[in-house]
């Protein structure tokens, strides 16, 4: 505590540079004058509301990257807990009164976390430059006084989207390494003893959120199947190297240990010592032919769907828990058993299945219960194809989308 009874709230006003408070959600929660005036927003507009939703892409140019470079730098400060600096970016900003019409920016970013006592993300720093002001002001007045000519302002705009276009083709490599690194890594479509799932992989859209997502199988003795699901926080590279190391890790447990909590326990305890493990959501079912039973156990991941041979479906929701590591002690987890009759329908997911931006998640699991009812008939490559065509955006998902669908 300061000495000097510092009105941290004044100083965060009167700050010279435009800066915004994120919570972990992205959502506004404070936006100093300087950005107010520089994004000509009022504060009602602002705080509250989703930084995307404020800030949205622009829709006409199917190469801006800056909403997707921004989201990717807030979720490695997430993911990290360490400031992130961005490269220069193009990000357009929609012209204040004027919906649809976004106005050609270019801005200096930098994204720092304020962390808890316990060392996690409470609120994310954004802070911005924007460096096309200089350009604006410079159409007119006296040569010499800092002002630039016609020419000049031409040629910055043209450096401007030389960078523009070098950034948007290193993430379009970035992305081809990580998504052949992933393929390198997750499992192989094939059976799993005499029994077939059907598993299907969709990457996000945007170049930098890909790899954050895995799925495993495991044959186990007595005629049972060990599935699991699990979605990293932060995507890219990093993200794909976190997600190898756990997803191995978790096969490994689950054929030493008893049951699905014990190998999510174990797996917690792992990811502990991973950088970039920590908040990772995972479930695994092990399913028993020869006593017609499912064990599961969810850290903080969507629940697994079982379909019913009547078209009802069961959302395996009693055995939920925290994320991995996210208790600064090790607890017991809990673990839930269902039974299952001949031709049902188990259904594992991640999160780019059913979420939707401003959309509560009921509605995307009822969406999901909905389709499997109405095509309960399929086999299973058949039904897992349906319900990436149903569900999925058309213009493809913001997040990656990992599938697991065993006829049981």
């Amino acid at each position: 505590m300061s000495t000097f009874g510092i009105d941290y709230a004044a100083v965060f006003q009167a700050l010279p540079g435009a800066v915004l408070l994120l919570t972990p959600e992205f959502v506004i929660a404070d936006a100093n004058e300087a950005h107010l005036r520089l994004a000509g927003r009022e504060r009602h507009q602002v705080i509250g509301h989703f930084l995307f939703e404020v800030f949205p892409g622009n829709p006409d140019d199917p190469d801006a990257s800056g909403t997707r470079n921004l989201r990717a730098s807030l979720e490695r400060v997430l993911a990290t807990g360490a400031p992130d600096t961005m490269a220069l970016q193009r990000y357009d900003v929609e012209a204040p009164g004027r919906p649809g019409v976004f106005e050609e920016r270019y801005w200096r970013p930098v994204n720092a976390p304020v962390l808890d006592a316990d060392g996690r993300v409470r609120l994310i720093v954004h802070r911005v430059e924007e460096v096309t002001e200089t350009v604006r002001a410079g159409t007119g007045g006296r040569r010499g006084d800092g002002q630039r000519t016609a020419a000049e302002l031409s040629t910055r705009a043209q450096e401007l989207q030389g960078v523009n276009e070098r950034l948007r083709r290193a993430n379009a490599r970035e992305r081809e390494i990580v998504l052949a690194l992933q393929e390198a890594m997750l499992p192989a479509p094939r059976p799993v003893g005499h029994h077939r799932a059907a598993v299907r992989y969709r990457p996000a859209v945007g170049a930098l959120n890909v790899c954050g997502d895995w799925y495993d199988l495991a044959e186990l003795p007595g005629d049972r199947m060990a599935v699991a699901v699990g979605d990293v926080v932060g995507h890219g590279l990093a993200a794909a190297c976190v997600m190898g190391q756990l997803r191995s890790a978790l096969s490994a447990a689950t054929r030493v240990v008893g049951g699905p909590a014990r190998a999510l326990e174990v797996l917690g305890i792992y990811a502990r010592s991973v950088d970039g493990a920590e908040s990772t959501t995972a479930v695994q079912v092990i399913v028993d032919w020869t006593t017609h039973t499912i064990s599961y156990s969810s850290a903080g991941h969507p629940p697994p769907a079982l379909l019913h041979p009547d078209g009802t479906v069961e959302l395996l929701d009693r055995a939920t828990d925290p994320p991995l590591g996210a208790r600064p002690e090790h607890v017991d987890r809990p673990e839930a058993r269902v039974s299952f009759a001949d031709d049902a329908v188990l259904v594992l997911y991640t999160d780019g299945l059913i979420e939707r931006r401003r959309e509560d998640i009921d509605v995307g699991l009822g969406r999901l219960a909905d389709a499997l009812t109405r095509h309960r008939g399929a086999d299973a490559e058949a039904l897992a194809d349906a319900l990436l065509a149903e569900l999925l955006p058309p213009g493809g998902a913001t997040d990656d989308t990992a599938l697991v669908l065993i006829r049981l």
